[in-house]
């Protein structure tokens, strides 16, 4: 195994192979899967994001701040997005009984619909762009690296937290 220099000034070049190349491949699968699920559903994969969030939460909900830390913009970004998805149709809020300040995001028929529709064309992205470049066990040691870097961020250890109540 390499030696990592730990000099607090510059990274060395494996360590910022490393980094720039997350950055980029991050950047440019995002940019194609965006592109496809816009072209073929426009949907963009922020808006898909969070349909199957909804999708995957108990009675197709969660709490606006959870669904924010879980498509990873702020509670703003979130909010506005949510108004967007709204206007369509795709989803609408709830208010919470037990917490006036507190308000769900709640999948409807429609958004389940064009979830349906576009969930095929993100996985054969996904099965094109990324997986399918690697073989099980590379696949399995991005997985662990994942979850070294933020647990449970792959998703094949500890389930995430479920939505609190109100």
């Amino acid at each position: 195994m390499p030696t990592l220099q730990h000099d607090a000034a510059e990274l060395s070049p494996l360590e910022l192979g490393a980094w720039r190349g997350l950055l980029r491949a991050h950047a440019a699968l995002t940019a194609q899967l965006d592109a496809e699920l816009e072209a073929a559903h426009g949907l963009p994969l922020t808006s898909y994001e969070v349909l199957i969030n909804l999708a995957a939460a108990p009675e197709r909900r969660l709490r606006m701040s959870v669904l924010a830390e879980r498509v990873l913009l702020s509670r703003s970004g979130l909010s506005r997005m949510v108004d967007r998805l709204a206007r369509a149709g795709l989803l609408e809020r709830a208010s919470c009984p037990s917490d006036a300040r507190g308000a769900f995001a709640v999948l409807t028929g429609r958004g389940e619909r064009l979830l349906a529709q576009a969930r095929p064309t993100h996985l054969a992205g996904v099965r094109r762009c990324f997986l399918g470049l690697f073989s099980e066990p590379e696949l399995l040691t991005l997985a662990e690296a994942w979850d070294r870097v933020s647990p449970g961020a792959s998703g094949a250890g500890p389930a995430m937290d479920a939505d609190p109540p109100c």
